[in-house]
């Protein structure tokens, strides 16, 4: 994990640009076809048929991974690279999506994230400091800041206070990552603000 990462330009044609980013697990060319694999597998398929579409990078998630088996447990067993047999690179999601899609099972505040486990109940804390512990664990080429991803539509107050909340969370978990990181571990910035111009516009500037 000694390569560092970095990204380049190689053409542009009006708003359209197509560039490459380099990890220690290899290049991604953008723009890019990212399969999903929540759980540590793209379902249906096995990894060397995801390669054979032509995909140079996969998504995990946190939330998932760290309910189960558990990031500790992955990184026991090698990292997530080894655990689901795909040598390229991976770009983990920080569990804000489920921030929206599990809002019945969770209670949200300015310190993170506080779950209802789908799976046995259990409460679980995720934080901006534990979702990039948990992707550190999992060796990411890729991590994500945890953000708050509202359901829309929703009121311009509403957009605007999620938006203010992610970006304190990208501040915390940029700090997070700049004491963790190694070679090659990248840090993916969110915009958020809704359907909202203004907004995404003020979240893109910060």
């Amino acid at each position: 994990m000694s390569d560092p990462f970095n990204f380049h330009l190689k053409a542009t044609d009006g708003a359209a640009r197509c560039g490459e980013f380099v990890t220690p697990h290899g290049r991604v060319r953008t723009p890019a076809f990212m399969p999903v694999g929540t759980q540590a597998t793209v379902k249906g398929l096995m990894p060397d048929d995801v390669r054979e579409t032509g995909a140079e990078i996969v998504l995990g998630n946190t939330y998932h991974l760290m309910l189960r088996p558990g990031a500790e447990r992955i990184s026991a067993l090698g990292g997530l690279h080894k655990f689901m047999n795909w040598p390229l690179p991976i770009l983990t999601d920080s569990g804000g999506f489920q921030v929206m899609s599990l809002s019945e099972l969770r209670k949200l505040d300015e310190r993170g994230v506080t779950f209802r486990s789908h799976l046995d109940g259990a409460m679980v804390e995720l934080t901006p400091e534990r979702a990039i512990e948990i992707q550190a664990l999992l060796g990411a080429d890729i991590c994500m800041q945890l953000d708050e991803c509202l359901k829309l539509p929703a009121s311009r107050e509403e957009i605007s206070r999620a938006m203010r909340l992610s970006l304190h969370w990208a501040e915390r978990s940029k700090r997070a990552f700049e004491a963790r990181a190694q070679g090659g571990f990248a840090l993916f910035g969110i915009v958020q603000g809704g359907d909202d111009l203004g907004l995404r516009l003020a979240s893109r500037r910060r």
